[in-house]
């Protein structure tokens, strides 16, 4: 199967019964047996778990809707397409890309970052958020905070 990899973004339909519909039942076939993707000719191709999984979020988000993009990891993208992605200012991403956080290459004057590289940063930051917010928790029920009350005053 020769087909082009393009980036492309489906937008959820304008009556999205048909879909809810279809995630209900993607949702209630959870069974022992492997899923299949049947072509139009009636062809028949095993799904592997983790597609399946992939294919329930999608007809899950478009129900909902949500538009899907679908890109491969060495699509290229604009500071301003990296900046939207992790929901910061083109300014902020900048000083990032700066700052040597995230990789990045210049094509004459425009700066373009590898989407693999906005992710992994994506990811990178998460996993320290929650490091973080841990120790922040555990330091605090070190010290006791989560006995103390605001107003010690006995209740009846």
């Amino acid at each position: 199967m020769a087909s082009t990899l393009r980036e492309r973004t489906l937008l959820p339909p304008d009556d999205p019964a048909d879909l809810v519909r279809f995630a209900r039942g993607l949702a209630d076939a959870r069974a022992a047996v492997r899923a299949k993707l049947v072509g139009p000719d009636g062809s028949e191709i095993d799904i592997p778990d983790d597609f399946y999984d992939v294919l329930l979020d999608v007809v899950v988000a478009l129900s909902q809707g949500m538009a899907i993009s679908i890109a491969p990891h060495n699509t290229m993208l604009t500071s301003q397409e990296a900046a939207d992605l992790l929901n910061v200012s083109r300014p902020t991403l900048v000083r990032l890309l700066t700052d040597g956080e995230i990789p990045h290459t210049m094509r004459g004057r425009h700066r373009r970052v590898l989407l693999r590289d906005v992710l992994d940063y994506s990811e990178r930051t998460r996993v320290e958020r929650r490091s973080a917010l841990d120790q922040m928790a555990g330091d605090a029920e070190d010290d006791g905070l989560y006995e103390a009350t605001v107003d010690s005053r006995p209740i009846r």
